[in-house]
């Protein structure tokens, strides 16, 4: 019996492993970088041990540091969660061999798997179809398009799509810098790439006794570079015979390698067929949904496996429909820019359970308010899940929560997902894995909130800071601000929207508050938190939020949120002409150019790495490369001057 059990993660899944080892009354260890010597996980664990470092390669993919540090805590079992060492054979072998119980399958069994070359191979002989392997040196025109993945590992790290001869070795070579940093083994290879298929998986489940389960398909199609960001179960549109084979072989693969503990087998479905891609030997991010339709408990049945329990002989039954949305600290409209920074708020309405199995809306985040977001990890905040008695009943819910959803101090992809699940595609289970290159994305990714909502919650946002600001008031407190026997000119208060900076000016007299230049316009209700607006005979509501520099504003009408402007600014410093600035804080992973280069219009130059993802530098004009600020290894904060690019002169006409 495992009484004391190590979290070899963190974020939400350390949350989530710890909340069923709660529920069974097993004791927990947390296992935390410096960066995360405050993170939820870390607080709510029974012992917490430190990892010296920041970086994944110092801490949480040091296989010595967490043996050692399950020993010390005098736990007797070691769970991986996902990513980090989770399909790493040496990890399970160590744990083992340290005489501790490691819940998952058999190194062998991670060994068969874990390299996505030798598992092609496998599953190809078992009779599973697969896509052709193909060798990167050997590619030739008419094998464009392909990808370029990482052999080891998941989550769309060390992927990419090539589609000329000339970016393949770049590309090949970015893929293993990332599959390196992330995954410890730089091994990656191509296969033909499929624009428009469909990503299906299924949930496996075997036990050591014989015993296999297939828990239904999931459907992860809409992804962004490579990385799913809504999953549901089950898979919309599918014959039931499809469902079968699907079934058969995931079911198939896992008796082939002799596999215990929960695992996921991945498809990739066209109009010929499906294809093996992949088999994760752990438990995967999207695992709530599955919960939510069959009511199990997946890390419950792996710790039951795990002490050798054995499985019911018959999987449950799927019932209803669920669908769940990864919350990313990232801006889509900017080439999805990770985002950094202090989570100020975060609330779901309507929650009915954390990371526990339940039919009806959860919540599975690895962050809560107040939590600083670096980056030295995924941007990924929280999941949210819906399940509802048909599918349009779970997309509407879950539509609703997210729209509802409070996230203050950081840009996020929420509008994108709201959007997402309204969308009449999505709705009529039209997806695949194109979707956002099929669809506009930047209509997807345009705010919730309608220019004429901006302009309402802005003036909602100056009502209430008035408010406030009287209410602070040593002297005449009780008088509006701006009182004046005689009218004068008006105050006003202007705010940096989504579609750019709103003025607002108003007027309090006898009668109360007016706006300029809104005469269709009644101030209701006005307080520090809230305020009523009156347009013509309908009353909007506004919650509004203020912080130091930052006033996040929640209608019916989608979340505003709005930068004060500084009435008096501070001088800004101007940075030279041609000068490439970092993006988003990162560290500098690689550079290809060196000063005095002569550099094209679109040159990768350098890459940054940030919250596990790399963003290529490139040459903004043709010119010279006439300062380099940086080097390998160099972390560098948002703004900050990385290269000068002298534009190349103009020819001049000899006419």
């Amino acid at each position: 019996m495992i009484t004391r059990l190590l979290v070899a993660n963190r974020g939400e899944i350390a949350r989530r492993i710890m909340r069923t080892c709660r529920d069974r009354g097993i004791a927990t260890v947390a296992v935390y970088a410096d960066p995360d010597a405050n993170a939820p996980h870390a607080r709510e664990a029974d012992l917490a041990v430190r990892l010296p470092g920041a970086a994944p390669a110092d801490t949480y993919l040091r296989v010595d540091l967490i043996v050692a540090a399950a020993l010390a805590a005098g736990a007797d079992a070691v769970h991986p969660g996902y990513g980090f060492l989770s399909e790493n054979a040496a990890f399970a072998q160590a744990v083992l061999d340290a005489g501790l119980t490691w819940v998952g399958p058999p190194p062998a069994a991670i060994e068969a798997m874990g390299s996505k070359v030798a598992a092609k191979k496998l599953m190809g002989a078992a009779g599973v179809p697969v896509l052709p392997e193909l060798d990167p040196a050997a590619i030739t025109e008419a094998d464009l398009p392909v990808l370029v993945k990482a052999s080891a590992g998941g989550g769309g790290r060390g992927m990419r799509v090539v589609r000329t001869l000339a970016e393949l070795p770049v590309q090949v070579e970015a893929a293993r810098t990332e599959a390196a940093a992330a995954f410890g083994d730089p091994t990656v290879f191509c296969e033909p790439y499929l624009a428009t298929g469909r990503h299906l998986e299924v949930q496996v489940l075997a036990d050591a006794h014989g015993t296999v389960w297939t828990l239904g398909e999931r459907d992860c199609s809409i992804q962004r570079r490579h990385q799913k960001i809504v999953e549901e179960a089950p898979a919309p549109g599918l014959a039931d015979a499809v469902r079968e084979r699907l079934a058969e072989a995931a079911a198939a693969a896992a008796r082939a390698i002799g596999y215990t503990g929960a695992g996921t087998v991945e498809f990739l479905a066209g109009p010929d067929g499906f294809h093996f891609l992949e088999m994760n030997t752990r438990l995967q991010v999207e695992h709530p949904v599955t919960e939510a339709v069959t009511g199990v408990d997946l890390v419950d049945l792996q710790l039951s496996v795990a002490e050798g329990a054995a499985l019911d002989p018959v999987p449950p039954p799927v019932r209803g429909h669920a669908i769940e949305v990864r919350l990313y600290a990232e801006d889509p409209a900017h080439d999805w820019r990770p985002q950094t920074g202090r989570l100020r708020k975060f609330t779901v309405p309507g929650v009915a359970a954390e990371f526990t199995p339940v039919r009806g809306l959860r919540l599975d985040s690895g962050v809560t308010a107040g939590d600083a977001v670096g980056t030295h990890y995924d941007p990924m905040l929280a999941k949210v899940i819906a399940w509802g008695p048909t599918r349009e009943a779970a997309a509407r819910t879950l539509a609703s929560a997210v729209a509802a959803a409070r996230v203050h101090g950081l840009v996020t992809n929420r509008d994108l997902l709201v959007r997402l699940l309204r969308h009449p595609a999505f709705r009529a289970g039209d997806v695949d894995t194109s979707f956002l290159s099929t669809h506009d994305l930047a209509e997807l990714a345009r705010p919730l909130a309608a220019d004429r909502a901006v302009r309402l919650s802005a003036i909602a946002a100056a009502l209430a800071a008035a408010h406030a600001d009287r209410a602070q008031a040593r002297v005449l407190g009780t008088l509006p601000g701006g009182w004046r026997n005689i009218g004068s000119a008006p105050q006003s208060r202007a705010y940096d929207g989504p579609y750019g900076r709103v003025e607002v000016a108003y007027r309090t007299g006898r009668t109360g508050t007016t706006v300029v230049d809104e005469p269709g316009l009644t101030v209701g209700l006005v307080t520090t938190e809230r305020v009523e607006l009156l347009v013509g005979t309908l009353r909007h509501t506004f919650a509004v939020t203020a912080y130091d520099d930052l006033v996040c504003v929640e209608s019916p009408l989608g979340p505003v949120a709005l930068t004060p402007v500084d009435r008096f600014p501070q001088p800004v410093v101007a940075t030279e002409p041609g000068s490439l600035v970092a993006p988003l804080p990162g560290a500098v992973i690689r550079v290809a150019a060196a000063e005095g280069d002569t550099v094209a219009a679109g040159q990768p130059l350098l890459w940054l790495e940030a919250m596990k993802m790399q963003h290529e530098i490139t040459a903004p004009v043709d010119g010279v490369l006439t300062s380099l600020r940086v080097e390998i290894g160099r972390q560098v904060d948002v703004g900050a001057v990385l290269a000068v690019v002298t534009p190349a002169p103009a020819s001049e006409d000899p006419s």
